[in-house]
């Protein structure tokens, strides 16, 4: 069997499962009793990006209400690519420093 990276960013889709609860009123242990798991892994899911199964995938979105199209077919609603979301995420990670560099590397593209 081979080794396969994931690509997909879930980052996104932890946020908003993040926000769903919190505009619910629910904690995530409030959470974890519900879908029986355990609130470390919804920290997870919502901050750190972890891919959840899809029975907790499917759990989350009908407890919170969340509409499974918004999550992942979000470039029809916003106009913007996942790609290009995914190279913004990834530049809030970036030092100054470093953005300086990205910033330079773009206006070189844009001259060619």
């Amino acid at each position: 069997m081979r080794n396969r990276k994931d690509n997909f960013d879930f980052r996104p889709i932890g946020h908003t499962i993040k926000e769903a609860r919190i505009r619910q009123g629910l904690t995530r242990k409030q959470v974890g009793e519900i879908i029986k798991i355990a609130p470390r892994y919804l920290i997870n899911i919502e901050n750190k990006g972890q891919h959840p199964s899809v029975q907790v995938l499917y759990e989350l979105v009908n407890l919170l209400d969340i509409s499974i199209d918004g999550l992942f077919l979000t470039e029809l609603t916003d106009g913007k690519s996942n790609k290009r979301k995914q190279v913004e995420r990834q530049l809030d990670y970036l030092s100054d420093n470093e953005l300086v560099i990205v910033n330079e590397v773009i206006q070189a593209i844009l001259q060619v």
